[in-house]
């Protein structure tokens, strides 16, 4: 099955997101990312036939918009950056940099979406001021137009009039959610970031998260949570209290960092489910600090 993947984004559960989805509440009619960044489990949720809706949000809020006109607008998107991904080349070093000074004053969805398939590791970094400062990966040019284009026009054929977009702090979402939406949460990691994700605009704090959990469980509102993980024997991160959520391990494949080193090293990622959730599902709670599998 293809599914779509407009937006590079580093840290993306695209490839996870077959064995993320396998959790999923089979009575789910929404489901819910409020740190959306590349939107890939709601895409392949849609694909899928895992939920019905989807709610887009982001505290950033030009990659909301950005969002909101490649489901809802494709073609205006598609022609935006192909003019941008033309213009650049033979110059693609120098056109970058200018690129990135316009969109800090303009914030223009088109030039973020350029700036996010040329800067290093499709990685979004911004500095103190909120300006967007990560470098060009001058070894490529991007993803071509022709391939964006299939990719955006697949997109708003799953989402167009199925999707809800936001860009709000995760914790405003509580008051629109029902225990028939499903929450999917991909904050930023412990152990791998500071107080403040230099790619958010915002911090995200464990104590706030873990309060929203709380509130999800009072209020018998299912969620999954990407949060920690580990690294051959590096463990980053504290896992969450076991009267919050039942933590799965989940193999996300070698690390190719590792094997640059000469290592061989498999990472492993923590995803969370709300305790009701973990019930539904036939989790073990028994192994809830462990590998946990489907009974």
């Amino acid at each position: 099955m293809f599914i779509p993947f407009p937006l590079p984004y580093q840290g993306s559960k695209r490839k996870l997101a077959p064995k993320i989805l396998a959790y999923f509440p089979s009575s789910a009619n929404r489901l819910v990312e409020p740190f959306a960044g590349s939107a890939a489990i709601s895409i392949a949720a849609m694909a899928t036939n895992k939920a019905e809706e989807v709610w887009v949000n982001d505290l950033n809020d030009p990659l909301i918009e950005l969002w909101k006109i490649i489901v809802n607008s494709p073609d205006s998107i598609i022609k935006g950056y192909t003019a941008l991904w033309e213009a650049q080349l033979n110059k693609e070093r120098e056109f970058y940099k200018s690129i990135r000074e316009e969109f800090n004053k303009d914030h223009d969805p088109v030039k973020l979406l350029y700036l996010l398939a040329r800067c290093v590791k499709a990685a979004v970094r911004y500095n103190s001021q909120g300006e967007f400062n990560q470098s060009p990966d001058n070894r490529r040019l991007g993803m071509r137009p022709a391939v964006f284009a299939k990719h955006a026009h697949a997109t708003s054929a799953l989402m167009k009039g199925h999707a809800k977009f936001t860009s709000v702090h995760f914790a405003d979402l509580l008051k629109d959610l029902t225990p028939q939406d499903v929450v999917y949460m991909d904050p930023p990691y412990q152990g791998v970031s500071g107080s403040r994700d230099r790619r958010y605009l915002g911090g995200v704090s464990k104590e706030d998260i873990v309060e929203f959990l709380r509130e999800l469980n009072r209020l018998s509102i299912p969620f999954l949570l990407s949060y920690d993980g580990r690294l051959g024997d590096r463990s980053y991160g504290n896992p969450l209290p076991e009267d919050v959520a039942y933590r799965v391990d989940i193999e996300a494949g070698r690390s190719s960092q590792s094997t640059l080193l000469g290592r061989a090293e498999t990472t492993v990622e923590s995803l969370y489910l709300s305790l009701d959730l973990a019930k539904a599902t036939k989790v073990s709670s028994e192994h809830s600090s462990q590998q946990l599998t489907m009974l």
